[in-house]
């Protein structure tokens, strides 16, 4: 079931609602530049086991409007609060990757954690995806600069790159393919957009700390994209939190490792 939910006057995001009769609800935040089918070795399968899972696209990808603005957290965060309200939804799981996950943050910190009774911080881009002044850790900024011409120049190539570092396993050519394609459903200005906010002041530190709920971090060791570290350093703000490493994963470790991330992701929700 996909539908459409209007979070401002002109702009509609796109949301994909399965088993809407489960037991559990978990509320799926993808990654930069995919959207909500980057789950869906996910969406395959919880359903099964009673779970009602529900993916938004962010504004600017996959299925969602794509306007030329409002792609700062908080703006990105408010989109997620209108999705909540119109589907009337409490005692939720919120589940985050990459930016997904830096947008759940802010929702925590900005929406005081509004419906949500458990997180899940997968490969988040928090609290700041690159090295900062007295922040030693995360990517040089000039990747992220390079990402960012190359998404005004050669966007194509662009993600074709970004693909090659994204997972850690072996993956077919199709499956490439695939993953390419998400990408390019985007907007290009879109793309770049959430790209700049990685450069600017969007910083995640006090966020993490006014997070009350229990905590889930699952992140894969050879990461290139949101490096191990950070995953630890969120593991070490969040009073309440347990962190994974996944041993044979990249950025994708809800691929490269499906099986046991859908496992630790039931685990969690059921505790």
């Amino acid at each position: 079931m996909g539908y459409y939910i209007k979070v401002e006057p002109n702009v509609k995001v796109y949301v994909e609602d399965l088993n809407p009769e489960g037991k559990k609800t978990i509320v799926f935040l993808h990654g930069w530049p995919g959207n909500h089918n980057l789950f869906e070795y996910q969406f395959d399968q919880l359903p099964k086991y009673g779970y009602r899972c529900i993916g938004i696209d962010t504004r600017g990808f996959g299925d969602s409007d794509k306007p030329y603005d409002g792609y700062d957290y908080d703006r990105l965060s408010d989109d997620v609060r209108c999705v909540i309200e119109a589907l009337n939804l409490r005692d939720f799981t919120l589940a985050g990757h990459s930016t997904g996950g830096a947008m759940a943050i802010r929702y925590m910190a900005r929406h005081k954690g509004y419906g949500v009774s458990k997180l899940v911080l997968i490969s988040a881009a928090a609290p700041s995806l690159i090295k900062r002044k007295n922040f030693p850790y995360g990517l040089d900024r000039e990747e992220v600069v390079k990402i960012i011409n190359g998404t005004y120049n050669d966007r194509p190539k662009m993600l074709r790159d970004f693909g090659d570092i994204f997972f850690f396993k072996y993956i077919s050519e199709p499956f490439s393919q695939w993953f390419f394609n998400l990408g390019l459903q985007a907007a290009g200005w879109s793309t770049a957009a959430i790209a700049n906010t990685w450069l600017g002041e969007e910083k995640l530190f006090s966020d993490l700390e006014t997070i009350r709920v229990p905590t889930l971090i699952l992140h894969g060791i050879h990461d290139k994209v949101v490096l191990f570290e950070l995953a630890e350093i969120q593991n070490q703000c969040i009073r309440n939190s347990k962190l994974v490493p996944f041993k044979y994963s990249g950025h994708g470790v809800f691929y490269d490792q499906k099986e046991k991330f859908n496992e630790e992701l039931m685990r969690f929700v059921e505790e």
